[in-house]
């Protein structure tokens, strides 16, 4: 079965669509066959592309996120893929609630599969400055390298 990965944060424009291009990069890089993907828990941003400040971070590490748009986590999504990732506590809480009674998928936070950053959120960097963006695009690259890693061993 091909590994899948549902990247969550809560209006899918900042964190969780650079961690889709983070993690779609180290998938390319190991040559690991797998579905990614990333969406909101909330649907404010629906339709919308990335923030233009998680856009420009992204150019400049090699990455071009201007084609994603956002979307809400849906029902059918805990089915679809094997991994639904969470980038901060009140995301996760929300995933559990969301999930229905037959959800298969594994939830987890991105930063739990990095050794010695277990429980710890990708920081939201909407409200902050630009540097806010540089942080969060390490954070999930740390993230998604382990992810990527973690799914190779299991392949």
């Amino acid at each position: 079965m091909i590994p899948s990965v549902l990247f969550v944060c809560l209006g899918n424009i900042c964190r969780s669509p650079l961690a889709e291009a983070a993690f779609r990069e180290e998938a390319r890089r190991l040559k690991l066959e797998v579905v990614v993907d990333s969406a909101g828990t909330g649907g404010w941003h629906v339709g919308e592309p990335p923030d233009p400040r998680a856009q420009a971070v992204a150019r400049r590490n090699g990455v071009d996120i201007s084609a994603l748009r956002a979307r809400q986590v849906k029902p059918a999504d805990f089915r679809r893929f094997t991994h639904v990732v969470a980038l901060d506590d009140d995301n996760l809480a929300n995933l559990r609630r969301l999930a229905p009674a037959d959800a298969t998928a594994e939830l987890s936070l991105l930063l739990d599969h990095v050794e010695g950053r277990e429980g710890q959120p990708v920081a939201d960097p909407y409200f902050g400055d630009d540097d806010g963006f540089d942080l969060t695009w390490t954070d999930v690259t740390v993230g998604a390298r382990s992810l990527a890693q973690k799914l190779r061993r299991n392949d």
